[in-house]
């Protein structure tokens, strides 16, 4: 069967009882780990290629999520460089009974696609065609802008012993 690349990719499961933390709800290193997973997944797939994350910014938990909850992840590519993918992954949750599922987690994780010696590849452009789509863009080229200045606010901490 041949790979067709697309710009979103959805994981859709139940939390189990392994996923719990201390506090009887969904870890939040859990929920990092299935955004990471998501995300890399829209990614690779975009791409064609094995790809790293390099970023991930401005996560923000809105709501905690329970154990047997139908949990719901939502990838896509809202922002295409030269080898870099902007991603941006919105988490939902909702009992299996319920009616509309709840977000309850979203961020922007940016990745590079990888050749096979490790180098980056150019990945394909990403156009966006509807209003929201635009809109998702300026929203990672502004947070691309703003990382710059906080990248240069941490430069000193990065290496420091």
């Amino acid at each position: 069967m041949k790979r067709i690349p697309t710009s979103e990719v959805t994981f859709r499961f139940l939390a189990e009882p392994e996923h719990v933390n201390f506090g009887g709800k969904v870890h939040g290193g859990m929920v990092m780990k299935w955004i990471d997973q998501v995300a890399y997944t829209c990614a690779a797939n975009w791409s064609g290629h094995y790809s790293v994350t390099v970023y991930v910014g401005g996560i923000r938990f809105f709501s905690p999520i329970d154990i047997g909850d139908m949990v719901e992840l939502k990838s896509k590519i809202i922002y295409t460089g030269t080898t870099s993918m902007h991603i941006s992954v919105d988490v939902y949750s909702d009992k299996l009974k319920g009616d509309a599922m709840k977000k309850t987690t979203h961020c922007i994780i940016v990745f590079v696609a990888m050749d096979d010696e490790m180098r980056p590849v150019a990945v394909p452009k990403w156009t966006p065609e509807t209003e929201k789509e635009i809109e998702m863009e300026q929203y990672a080229i502004t947070l691309k802008e703003a990382r710059k200045t906080v990248e240069e606010k941490m430069r000193p901490y990065l290496f420091a012993e």
